[in-house]
C-alpha cells in the first residue's frame, strides 16, 4: 500500500525549487513516471517529487527540507535495483543521484579510489584499468548500476565468490544523515562499526554522497572455462567437486536449459547445443598456482561433454556474455518475469532445485535458474504473462515458495539484491520478533522519524520510542493508512 499524495508536497517543492538548479526538481507527472519503479517492475509507485540533486550540500539541503516539513525521502541511483529498494513514495521526495558521478580521486599507492555516489560500477576499474589494478565487485548489472546502490544493498557479483561483497571494498562513506547532517564513517574509526552498518542498510540509514573504495591488483594470470553438462544435476556435483577439492575459483557460475534458451535468443553467445546446464569457472592469480588449479579443475570437469576455455580477453568475453545478460534476456522468451537471490548451501543445491522444478510443474508457471553456483545463491527467474489472468498471482506463489526452500535448507532470503519491499514479508519467517526489534532500534538511532526510506527491510515498521516487546492491538501506522501488517 502506499500513501496518497501528501499536503506537505506543495510547499516543500516550493523550497526545492529555491534551493535547487533549474530543471533539479520534476514534478510533471509524465516526467515522474520515469522513477515509478526500479528493475524489479513488479512493484510501480509514482513519486510525489523528484529532486536531482549535484553535490552533497544539494542531498543535504534536501533531506533538511524534508525532515522540517515531516516528508519521507527515497534515495534513488541508477534504479537498477531488483528488491524494490528503490520504489518511491506518492507523499515523498525521490532523491536520484544520477548528475553525481564525478571520480573525485585515486591514490594507487594506498589502492584506492574516492568516488560520488552516480559513479558506475565499471567506471571505476574503467578508470585504472591502464595501471594494472580494478574494482572487484562486478554485479551483472556493471555497466550501469551505481555505486550509492552497491553500498546500499551490499552488491555482490559473480566475483564475490572469492573476493567478497561491496562491504569488503569500501573504506569509507560520506552520509547525509536522516534528519540532514553531512557526517564521515570510516573504516578506521575506533568504537562500533557504523560503516559496516551502513552498508546494506538499503537507504533506511541515510544517503551515502561521497564513497571511498579499495582497489585491486589485476591478476597475474585468468583461465575462464566453460563446460557443458547433459543435466544441472550433473553441473552441481562438478561445483561441490571443485570446493571439496579446495579450489576457490574467482568465480563459479551456472545457467540452465531455460536460461540458456533466452540467452541465445537475446545475444547468440553460442553456448554448447544440448545442454542441460552449463558452468563458468573463472581461476585468477600467480601463473604457475593457477596452471595448477586448471589442470585439477579439468579432472573434476571430467563429466562434461564438451569444455571451452578462453584462449584470450575476446574469448572469455564471449564465454562471459550469455551470464551477463541472462536478467534481460529473459524478455525474449516472457513478457514478464520476477527474480529472486534466495541463498541455500551448496550441499542443498541438487534437492532446492529439484523441488524449484516441482514447484514450476505444479503451478504452471516456467522458472530458469541462473547463479552463483560456488556460494549457492540462486537467481530463479519466475516467468509469466502478466495479460494472462491469475498468472503475476501464480508466480508470485512460486517466487515466495522458492525462499521458503532456501530457509527450509538454512539459507537466506537474499545474498544480494536486497529486501527492499518484495521480501520485507519474509523477514520474520528468518528472524523472530526480537530480532526484528533489536533492528530496528538500530534503524531508530539514525532515523529517529522514521523518514528514510520507510517501507522498506521490515514488514511493519516500530515506532521509535516504543518499548520492545509483543505489540498487543493494531501497529498505529497500519491503522492509519501508511503501512501493511503480513
Amino acid at each position: 500500500m502506499t500513501p496518497s499524495p501528501s499536503p506537505a508536497i506543495a510547499p516543500l517543492t516550493v523550497a526545492l525549487r529555491s534551493a535547487l538548479p533549474a530543471d533539479s526538481v520534476i514534478t510533471d507527472p509524465v516526467r515522474l513516471r520515469t522513477y515509478e519503479c526500479d528493475g524489479l517492475t513488479y512493484h510501480r509507485a509514482v513519486p510525489g517529487v523528484v529532486a536531482l540533486p549535484e553535490t552533497a550540500e544539494q542531498v543535504a539541503l534536501v533531506v533538511r527540507l524534508c525532515d522540517e516539513h515531516g516528508v519521507p525521502f527515497v534515495a534513488r541511483g541508477s534504479g537498477t535495483g531488483l528488491s524494490g529498494g528503490a520504489l518511491p513514495r506518492e507523499d515523498g521526495v525521490l532523491i536520484v543521484t544520477s548528475k553525481m558521478r564525478r571520480v573525485l580521486e585515486i591514490d594507487l599507492p594506498n589502492r584506492r579510489a574516492v568516488v560520488e555516489p552516480g559513479v558506475t560500477n565499471l567506471a571505476i576499474t574503467e578508470a585504472v584499468r591502464d595501471r594494472g589494478y580494478y574494482y572487484a565487485p562486478d554485479p551483472s548489472s556493471q555497466q550501469v548500476c551505481s555505486i550509492g546502490g552497491n553500498v546500499a544493498e551490499n552488491s555482490g557479483g559473480a566475483h564475490c565468490l572469492k573476493y567478497g561483497f561491496t562491504v569488503n571494498h569500501v573504506e569509507a562513506c560520506e552520509i547525509v544523515t536522516p534528519d540532514g547532517d553531512l557526517v564521515r564513517l570510516d573504516r578506521m574509526d575506533p568504537g562500533y562499526d557504523l560503516l559496516g552498518a551502513f552498508v546494506g542498510s538499503e537507504g533506511t540509514l541515510g544517503v551515502a554522497t561521497k564513497v571511498t573504495v579499495r582497489l585491486s591488483r589485476a591478476p597475474e594470470a585468468v583461465t575462464t572455462v566453460l563446460a557443458a553438462f547433459r543435466t544441472i544435476e550433473e553441473g552441481g556435483r562438478a561445483v561441490s567437486a571443485i570446493i571439496g577439492a579446495g579450489i576457490v575459483p574467482a568465480a563459479i557460475e551456472m545457467m540452465d536449459a531455460l536460461s540458456i534458451e533466452a540467452a541465445e535468443a537475446a545475444v547468440a553467445c553460442s553456448y554448447p547445443r544440448g545442454a542441460g546446464a552449463v558452468l563458468i569457472v573463472e581461476l585468477d592469480g600467480p601463473e604457475d598456482e593457477v596452471a595448477a588449479q586448471f589442470a585439477r579443475l579439468r579432472e573434476l570437469c571430467s563429466g562434461a561433454f564438451e569444455t571451452r576455455v578462453a584462449a584470450d580477453p575476446a574469448e572469455r568475453a564471449a564465454i562471459w556474455k550469455g551470464r551477463r545478460s541472462a536478467f534481460a534476456a529473459v524478455g525474449r522468451i516472457s513478457p514478464a518475469y520476477i527474480v529472486q537471490d534466495g541463498v541455500v548451501p551448496r550441499t542443498s543445491l541438487p534437492r532446492v532445485l529439484a523441488a524449484i522444478d516441482r514447484l514450476s510443474a505444479e503451478h504452471r508457471i516456467r522458472v530458469a535458474n541462473v547463479f552463483h553456483a560456488g556460494d549457492g545463491n540462486l537467481h530463479p527467474l519466475v516467468l509469466f504473462d502478466d495479460a494472462e489472468p491469475g498468472a503475476g498471482e501464480r508466480a508470485e506463489v512460486v517466487s515466495g515458495a522458492i525462499l521458503d526452500l532456501c530457509i527450509e535448507h538454512g539459507g537466506s532470503i537474499t545474498g544480494e539484491h536486497g529486501v527492499g519491499v518484495d521480501k520485507a514479508r519474509y523477514m520474520p519467517k528468518m528472524f523472530s520478533g526480537d530480532d526484528l526489534d533489536t533492528m530496528q532500534l538500530v534503524r531508530c538511532a539514525f532515523d529517529p522519524r522514521g523518514l528514510s526510506n520507510p517501507g522498506k527491510v521490515f514488514p511493519t515498521p516500530r515506532l521509535c520510542g516504543e518499548v520492545p516487546g509483543v505489540r498487543k492491538g493494531v501497529h498505529p501506522l497500519v491503522e492509519s493508512g501508511e503501512a501493511e501488517q503480513f
